[in-house]
């Protein structure tokens, strides 16, 4: 036997996907595709946690067949990937990918890392009471800094276009790398032995292999279907906008335009434009924080959930065809969507025109009336004739929307706070922090409630906070506490250490 023959090591390839994103397809593919090839392969899986907090690991080590022979013996493979000892990671999700760096999986000096860069939403992220994100920019870094190469692309959305699966592109980046000592041809024939799905399969694979060959010029960004829709409107609503606006709170600004025209019209974008130009005038600061956070609250609670939106949101074809790809009907099935909705009192005095929906909410018996017919949630058949029916004439009323109730009370609700973001303004970071305090109040029915009352309880001690030698890191502390729980117990313990 020798010393090369020593040597010689395993191919370890450890493959973290989410369940229904052919994770265990990739592992055969590549257990195949080694063993069509002159390769010993081991494959096994370790499955994940339920609900989105761990993704099924598949564990891959390859041997030449030529070298098991001249050592006169058959490789001893291992089960698991061991920290500090794979060769190649390929990771469905970017959060994925940071985990693998997380377990050392991921080596400076030895793991080329593949892996998709959009997000699937972890449930500590999901419900999380503020924005639980993790930051993609720092997982991409970190995922960068860990690995001897870094193979990282919307492998998703490049699925999309064939009507392919992930795991197709994934199997075509590992090709274009060249992590593997096999051919183009090879991986090809993989698929076509498989027999499933070939024709999307093997374009998807295609269109991955390319771009890991020949990575695209880094470009503007598609723009987004709304915008192309009012692309002209936006562009035309902008010159109002200072010429010397900071680029991302330019990029925040548009955003907000953009969501106004979409959620009710161009007039609404204009008066979003008019309620900044105060605080834009009064940011003198280079990055310009409090005009960028003040644009990013505002766009939000001037497009807030009422049942206009709602129903504005669920009868639109966009939503059937996401629904469809997402259930992967096929031709000749039928589809059925049942939304369960339970609107409260309060939420139908509010789509009423002001006065009578003021009128409703004091008069007891005509309250009585109505909480007979909402005491109970009800089904809604948006695929049928009628339950579409229904709620597309909800949300035909947008046109009506600025004489309701709701609309009147939030508007007032807003300008109070914009005066309160102006008058605090002269402490900068305090500033900041007033117009972040606007994101307490999201949601619709309780979640809106409750976040109206944190809002309320913090924004009554702005003048004691104020006094404070630190106001604007007493007004965050606040501001995390408020997001600690739905309850408010955390909030109202702080309040109290603060009196």
């Amino acid at each position: 036997m020798n010393e090369a023959t020593i040597k010689l090591r395993p191919i370890s390839i450890a493959v973290l996907a989410l369940g229904g994103e052919g994770g265990g397809v990739l592992a055969d593919w590549i257990a195949n595709l080694a063993e069509k090839n002159g390769y010993l392969a081991q494959a096994t899986s370790v499955p994940g946690v339920a609900q989105r907090t761990g993704a099924t690991i598949y564990y891959v080590e390859l041997f030449p067949v030529a070298a098991a022979k001249a050592a006169g013996r058959e490789p001893v493979l291992a089960l698991m990937p061991v920290p500090g000892d794979v060769d190649i990671v390929v990771a469905s999700e970017l959060m994925e990918a940071a985990r693998a760096v997380e377990r050392g999986f991921v080596t400076p000096d030895r793991t080329t890392l593949i892996a998709s860069t959009h997000r699937v939403f972890a449930m500590s992220e999901r419900t999380a009471l503020a924005d639980g994100r993790a930051d993609s920019a720092a997982l991409l870094e970190s995922c960068r800094s860990a690995a001897r190469r870094l193979v990282a692309f919307d492998m998703a959305a490049m699925a999309e276009a064939p009507g392919s699966v992930i795991s197709a592109v994934l199997f075509g980046a590992l090709a274009g790398s060249g992590a593997l000592p096999f051919p183009r041809p090879a991986f090809e024939a993989t698929i076509r032995r498989a027999g499933v799905g070939v024709a999307s399969s093997l374009a998807a694979f295609g269109a991955a292999y390319e771009a890991v060959q020949s990575p695209p010029e880094t470009g503007i960004a598609d723009k987004s279907e709304s915008e192309k829709r009012f692309g002209p409107a936006i562009d035309s609503l902008l010159a109002s906008v200072a010429g010397d606006t900071a680029p991302d709170t330019r990029a925040i600004v548009r955003a907000g335009v953009e969501r106004l025209i979409d959620y009710q019209d161009e007039r609404y974008a204009r008066l979003y434009l008019a309620r900044l130009l105060p605080i834009a005038q009064l940011d003198r600061a280079p990055n310009q924080r409090l005009l960028g956070e003040t644009a990013r609250q505002l766009a939000l609670a001037m497009s807030y959930e009422d049942t206009i939106r709602v129903a504005d949101l669920k009868t639109r074809r966009s939503r059937f065809e996401r629904v469809r790809d997402e259930v992967r009907i096929a031709d000749g099935q039928i589809l059925e969507i049942v939304e369960f909705m339970h609107p409260r009192t309060e939420e139908i005095a509010d789509t009423l025109p002001a006065g009578v929906g003021r009128w409703l909410l004091r008069t007891n018996w005509a309250r009585r009336f109505v909480d007979r017919f909402t005491r109970k949630g009800r089904t809604v058949r948006t695929t049928s004739v009628g339950g579409f029916t229904l709620l597309y004439f909800v949300a035909a009323l947008k046109s009506l929307r600025p004489r309701s109730l709701r609309y009147v009370t939030e508007q007032d609700a807003i300008e109070n706070w914009l005066a309160a973001v102006r008058q605090y303004a002269a402490d900068y970071e305090l500033g900041v922090g007033v117009a972040r305090l606007r994101g307490l109040v999201k949601g619709y029915g309780d979640t809106h409630a409750h976040g109206r009352d944190k809002f309320e309880a913090i924004a009554a001690r702005l003048p004691q906070i104020q006094q404070q030698p630190d106001a604007a890191g007493q007004l965050d502390a606040l501001l995390l506490a408020a997001n600690a729980d739905e309850s408010g117990d955390a909030l109202r313990a702080a309040i109290a250490k603060l009196s």
